[in-house]
């Protein structure tokens, strides 16, 4: 159905288009019709026309002041022109306002026809662009909470890859460096810090989880996890590290809001905690912090920061290259650990260079902590006596302190080689084994899943390390080795296709000749005859 409005001060003109109209398209078109310009105006507001027939000049307000009106409010109206005065300065107004053709009075009754053919493809395109954004937008509505609970799970169990993180943040277009978890806790009742029911409530919220979102969306610019027995977990971006007073102050007064709006639309009791602001890496910690702010409070809104909890830091203590020295030391990253491990030795040496005792309690503490890392981290056997020369070593250096600081690289560096050495040693031997694996089913149908249940490790993790090892990934290796394997066949063989199609792992000759094709540069017969051509020549 098209909705037609037509506008014109003469009563011939409007039913001389209307009678085209009507023949031509029938019921698909709606007509409405208007004499003036103010008419026109407000018959424009009510009917919303997809197509608009104007004459220029119409007693009051003119049709180019129609027009403009009429656009401001009605974007998508296809406006076509009809008038009896064939002026320049009409036609170029009517040009920069959009309209798709200015006709002069009179027009043939084809030309209306073509006109209006052109309108209704265009308002049919752009209705069908209109349709497959909202099928798109229905979709996306199914697959965002996923990908949502997806990075919320990967971040608070530390599942993840740094390239996970970055792809998860493209894909719910996250832009922020920093965020700070929130926990949403529900039951039938709050009683003191401690919510009833909380099993009967967390299956009715499974239920109502979609009208929980869209509330709390409504308050924050959030990602949201899934039910996770009477909590949800919520991720809020933030522009930068930390939250000031009044900002805080903002935020538990627009939680107390969203928990009375939630009651109230599903009968439920809710409570909303608040953790640190952080990195996104560091969301596990803020959201810990958010579920001790709620067991150290009875309100139905409580931020760690209004909690007597965690540890306070001197103004220009390194907390963030402490942070680092650890973390990279579980990912075994020699280089980034060496290089955190000196700024926080020299920040000790500028700040407190005068007291030793301090200094070495302090190297003697990363130490320990890092090889701590270092036997969790590795296979190495952990022996109660390995550290029996430590506190004389740290003894007779005393105040040497390019001494102590050689010695503290050093016990550093070993922890760091040790977790990667074995991160290699683990990985070459998961690859060596698979290797193997493959090049002795090559022949069969053998999947990613196959190979990974063969070395023991899952598939996501099995194709990451395989494609580090190797520099191809799976399918690109066990291809390769199968076209070799065809090479040899092909040449000193008598085999037929089929036969040597099924003996490289292909139960498809097409397929095989194609990928043959695909990676050697020719098919199998013309490799067979070119490679026998060249013997020939050579003998």
């Amino acid at each position: 159905m098209y909705k037609i409005m037509l506008a014109d001060d003469e009563g011939i003109v409007i039913d001389s288009l209307s009678f085209i109209i009507e023949k031509e398209f029938g019921i698909s078109c709606q007509i409405e019709s208007a004499k003036t310009g103010r008419n026109v105006i407000e018959l424009a507001e009510r009917f919303r026309p997809d197509i608009a027939f104007m004459d220029i000049q119409m007693p009051g307000i003119n049709g180019i002041e129609a027009m403009k009106e009429i656009r401001e409010n009605n974007a998508n109206t296809i406006f076509i022109v009809m008038s009896a005065y064939d002026k320049f300065d009409y036609a170029k107004e009517a040009i920069n306002l959009g309209v798709l053709e200015y006709l002069n009075k009179p027009v043939e009754k084809n030309k209306i026809v073509e006109v209006l053919k052109r309108a209704m493809a265009m308002i049919d395109k752009e209705r069908e662009k209109r349709r497959q954004d909202l099928m798109l937008r229905e979709k996306m509505e199914t697959v965002v909470p996923i990908i949502e609970n997806g990075l919320i799970y990967s971040l608070m169990f530390r599942e993840y890859f740094e390239e996970d993180v970055e792809n998860f943040k493209n894909l719910l277009d996250i832009t922020e460096d920093y965020c700070y978890m929130g926990v949403l806790v529900f039951g039938e009742k709050q009683v003191g810090n401690h919510m009833t029911n909380v099993v009967g409530t967390s299956v009715r919220i499974q239920d109502h989880y979609n009208e929980v979102r869209e509330i709390v969306r409504g308050y924050f610019k959030c990602i949201m996890g899934s039910v996770m027995a009477n909590k949800i977990a919520v991720l809020l971006p933030a522009g930068k590290e930390g939250i000031d007073y009044n900002e805080r102050i903002a935020l538990i007064d627009k939680a107390r809001e969203m928990v009375r709006k939630l009651k109230g639309h599903l009968d439920v009791s809710f409570r909303m905690g608040f953790g640190h602001v952080g990195r996104l890496k560091d969301s596990m910690k803020s959201y810990n912090e958010a579920l001790h702010a709620l067991l150290q409070s009875d309100g139905s809104v409580a931020h760690v920061d209004d909690i007597p909890v965690g540890c306070d830091y001197e103004e220009n203590y390194p907390v963030e290259t402490e942070r680092e020295i650890f973390e990279y030391t579980e990912k075994g990253a020699i280089e980034e650990q060496h290089s955190a491990v000196n700024r926080y030795f020299e920040w000790m040496m500028e700040n407190y260079g005068d007291c030793q005792s301090d200094i070495q309690l302090k190297v003697l503490e990363f130490v320990l902590r890092a090889e701590k890392i270092s036997y969790e981290g590795s296979s190495r056997m952990y022996r109660f006596k390995s550290r029996e020369d430590y506190l004389p070593t740290i003894m007779e250096i005393g105040g040497d302190m390019e001494k102590l600081r050689t010695w503290f690289a050093e016990k550093m560096d070993a922890a760091v080689r040790n977790v990667a050495n074995s991160r290699e040693t683990q990985s070459g031997g998961v690859v060596a084994k698979a290797k193997a694996y493959i090049n002795a089913n090559f022949h069969k149908e053998i999947s990613l899943d196959d190979v990974s249940r063969e070395v023991d490790i899952s598939p996501y993790y099995f194709s990451k390390i395989f494609k580090e090892e190797t520099g191809e990934n799976f399918i690109e290796y066990v291809t390769g080795i199968r076209m070799e394997r065809a090479k040899e066949l092909l040449l000193s063989s008598t085999l037929s296709m089929k036969e040597i199609c099924g003996e490289v792992g292909y139960s498809d000759p097409n397929y095989f000749s194609r990928t043959f094709k695909k990676n050697v540069g020719l098919t199998p017969t013309e490799y067979k005859e070119g490679k026998s051509g060249e013997k020939k020549t050579v003998q």
